[in-house]
């Protein structure tokens, strides 16, 4: 959404009297990923409360920037599309301009921001996922003869490789989005090297320390 249509948004929950924290919850459940933060939600309620009505920006004083032209925000454009990780500052060296211009050209011109990667399971083939959905109609066959003592007849059990390295932070792993568009995900990789396997078990009553 764009931010006078979610500003719209926060008027419109505003006027039903809805807190804040009420409404970054309904907001929040619509859009996911692209809801506004609590702190913007909080500071349109007091502007509307304050007797603002309406949501654009207020026009802003002085001169204007002569950084923000057509051929910069075009370069911009082309770098992110390069790299999805590229800072704000190495996006300013390149264009020779200052990071508050380089940010409002991503952020204003651009409509991007920058959002962490999700981790996501590891792919699956399809005979895999066939696979699973048979156990679980199993599993769920199971509970309607015997639901009672289903839960105490189940061990489950999970083992993963723990590496000897420093994985990506989430900050390293951001990367620079549309509004509109999906968040990026990222999965699971192991190395190859300076590993141990760690396996779990565990059943009704906790982990199985046998």
């Amino acid at each position: 959404m764009e931010k006078f249509e979610l500003r719209a948004v926060i008027k419109f929950f505003y006027l039903k009297r809805l807190t804040p924290k009420e409404i970054i919850t309904e907001i929040t459940q619509v859009l996911g990923y692209n809801a506004v933060s609590y702190s913007t939600v909080k500071k349109w309620v007091a502007e509307f409360k304050g007797g603002r009505q309406s949501t654009d920006d207020e026009p802003r004083s002085g001169r204007p920037s002569t950084s923000i032209t057509d051929d910069h925000v075009n370069q911009a454009e082309a770098i992110v599309y390069e790299d999805r990780r590229v800072t704000v500052r190495h996006v300013a060296s390149i264009l020779k301009i200052s990071v508050g211009s380089a940010d409002a050209i991503l952020t204003g011109n651009l409509r991007l921001k920058k959002v962490s990667a999700r981790w996501v399971p590891r792919m699956l083939t399809s005979e895999q996922k066939q696979q699973r959905v048979e156990i679980s109609e199993q599993l769920l066959q199971r509970f309607r003869t015997n639901p009672d003592d289903f839960l105490s007849c189940l061990v489950t059990q999970d083992e993963t490789w723990v590496n000897h390295f420093d994985p990506e932070s989430k900050r390293q792993s951001m990367q620079w989005k549309h509004t509109a568009s999906p968040p990026p995900r990222k999965f699971k990789v192991s190395s190859s090297a300076g590993k141990v396997m760690a396996s779990v078990f565990w059943d009704c009553e906790g982990i199985n320390n046998g």
